[in-house]
């Protein structure tokens, strides 16, 4: 994995595979908490749906569970229930406005569940700022996708740290 890190705490990953997609949300998994914010951005097919997956599965591998995740595509969120918090996955892809996310609760869970936002920029001016966005995209022709990872309060610092340990400062 190639890790590139700017001063204005954004990240860049390689990420070689769909496995090193889901490892790098098993990854983040564990440092989420009550309150915390994903949001997905990419084109169909980048790997938004594949990474909160991941995330879900660890959190609940957490716990001892095996649950199936579907994808939210026709259901716009799907909820988990966990000992850590709710965990709240959206895909609001099919959604016409931020009028209708704000229908589906989202406000409301983003202050207490921990919630993975695929197409975010439906939110609108629901879109909160503490969020952590990672932005995933294909590079080449292959599975191999880039991730950057940017977040623009100081909750998330320590998060991007402890996912690139190996960081080297971008010039």
């Amino acid at each position: 994995m190639i890790v590139t890190v700017s001063d204005s705490g954004h990240i860049s990953l390689h990420l070689p595979s769909p496995e090193a997609t889901a490892a790098l949300a098993e990854k983040l998994a564990p440092m989420l908490q009550s309150g915390d914010i994903v949001l997905l951005e990419g084109p169909i097919g980048a790997g938004k749906s594949l990474f909160c997956r991941a995330v879900i599965q660890t959190l609940l591998a957490e716990e001892g569970r095996v649950e199936e995740v579907p994808s939210p595509s026709f259901t716009l969120v799907q909820v988990y229930e966990t000992a850590k918090a709710e965990i709240w996955h959206a895909d609001l892809f099919r959604l016409g406005s931020a009028d209708q996310a704000a229908e589906l609760g989202l406000e409301e869970a983003f202050e207490t569940a921990i919630c993975l936002v695929e197409w975010p920029e439906k939110l609108g001016s629901l879109r909160p700022g503490h969020a952590l966005t990672i932005s995933l995209s294909q590079e080449g022709e292959g599975d191999a996708r880039i991730a950057s990872l940017r977040a623009s309060t100081g909750r998330w610092g320590p998060v991007l740290r402890a996912l690139s340990p190996r960081a080297t400062e971008a010039s």
